[in-house]
């Protein structure tokens, strides 16, 4: 069977696996680029209120803003690709991005940071949805792996430049490392931009067939997918899952001084830092390995089951983390388990969203999917105010704890079969 982008006669020759992961790799190195917009960010905040003396609250409304916008807006650009192609939305994410940290340079006020990160959110947005969803359609055999490769440059991509944006920032200031950070990085993608291309018709292999991944052979129009009931089944999942997530990422050493243990050294795998560096560091690699890892899974035993085993394990490690946390060791050691189980939310979900809904519209679909992660954001600040209230982080955990065993077993009691169903009608039209 194969996707209908793929039933009528081809015209073009199928390329080498080498052009594919060429292809591949030009939307890694791009998602290295825009990381640094969501995860490098932290860096910047204390001097940002050391400066103008804003509270910390007023300021990271920008990245917040951010998110909304990096997510909410993916699946408008994600139409203009499967409209135009990859290499328009790239090279005007790129200039975005750009953009947005040039104006963070020069902004004095808490609206000019607001507006900066909401330009480069809409870039990242659209390097972030047009990578992804091209890795998909050139990948049509190997979805999750190629899909949670992709990711994984977006995950662990900014790793590789924690020490040289903190250096810049003591030796140059805050202002210049935005604006040749800013520059640099969007020329880049800029650049990559032009080696993005979409696959024609016969140029990729046919799509997998097993009875573990099952794949669509209609194309669904994105005003057809957001009709499908499982969809908002599917929606509904990422966004307790991705919550869960995104609560620990965003409070992480908020719980480490809580629990006392955010400034006690550890020592683990030859390396002496404290608690909180210690599992930020961690974290980070270990939600970029994840990616790759479970979509590779997933090729092998299928989406659901690997969603049952990754939410289970998610929804354990933060029990886990709750109970034990409060050692220095376990701390360190649980969250970077919890983050493992975490991150491949970016590769399972649009590998499921593309194989229930084919691929000419990839981009879209699976844009409108990830949409969640904006959600997803929406209820961190909620999960503050039930912590404020009760002043401990108990009911946070549980909740979220919950939240993840609850779309562990739904992935396979309820959207495993319900899938099946779906793309056997499909079929059968």
């Amino acid at each position: 069977m194969t996707d209908m982008v793929q039933a009528t006669s081809p015209t073009a020759a199928r390329v080498s696996d080498a052009y594919r992961w060429g292809q591949l790799g030009v939307g890694v190195a791009a998602m290295v680029m825009i990381a640094n917009y969501q995860y490098g960010w932290t860096f910047f905040v204390p001097d940002i209120q050391k400066a103008f003396g804003w509270d910390r609250a007023s300021i990271q409304w920008a990245f917040t803003l951010f998110v909304l916008f990096e997510t909410w807006l993916v699946p408008v650009e994600g139409w203009f690709v499967d409209k135009y192609g990859p290499r328009l939305v790239v090279l005007v994410g790129g200039i975005l991005c750009a953009v947005g940290w040039a104006i963070n340079a020069k902004a004095t006020t808490l609206n000019g940071y607001y507006l900066g990160m909401i330009v480069a959110g809409i870039g990242a947005g659209g390097v972030y949805g047009t990578c992804v969803g091209n890795a998909l359609k050139w990948f049509p055999d190997k979805r999750g792996l190629a899909a949670g490769i992709t990711a994984a440059g977006f995950g662990a991509g900014s790793a590789l430049t924690v020490a040289p944006i903190q250096a810049m920032i003591r030796d140059s200031g805050f202002q210049t490392t935005f604006l040749y950070f800013g520059l640099g990085q969007g020329i880049i993608i800029v650049i990559l931009a032009f080696l993005l291309l979409a696959p024609k018709a016969g140029q990729v292999p046919a799509a997998v067939q097993s009875l573990n991944v099952i794949q669509s052979r209609r194309n669904y129009q994105p005003t057809e997918v957001i009709r499908e009931p499982i969809f908002w089944l599917m929606y509904f999942m990422f966004v307790i899952v991705g919550a869960g997530g995104l609560m620990v990422t965003a409070n992480l050493k908020p719980i480490g001084v809580d629990w006392k243990v955010d400034a006690v050294p550890v020592t683990l795998i030859g390396m002496t830092l404290t608690a909180v560096t210690f599992a930020a560091t961690i974290d980070r690699v270990l939600n970029g390995l994840t990616r790759p890892f479970f979509g590779w899974v997933s090729d092998m035993i299928g989406r659901e089951n690997t969603m049952f085993l990754a939410f289970g394990m998610e929804g354990i490690g933060i029990w886990l983390l709750y109970m034990f946390g409060h050692s220095p060791v376990w701390f360190v050691i649980l969250s970077g388990f919890v983050f493992f189980a975490w991150g491949e939310i970016y590769s399972l979900f649009p590998s499921t969203c593309t194989d229930t809904f084919g691929a000419k519209f990839a981009t879209t679909n699976a844009g409108l999917l990830y949409t969640a992660k904006g959600t997803a954001a929406l209820l961190v600040p909620l999960a503050n105010y039930v912590q404020q209230t009760s002043g401990h982080w108990d009911n946070v955990f549980i909740i979220a704890a919950g939240a993840n065993i609850l779309a562990s077993l739904l992935a396979i009691a309820v959207l495993k079969p319900w899938r099946k169903v779906v793309i056997a009608r499909a079929s059968a039209t």
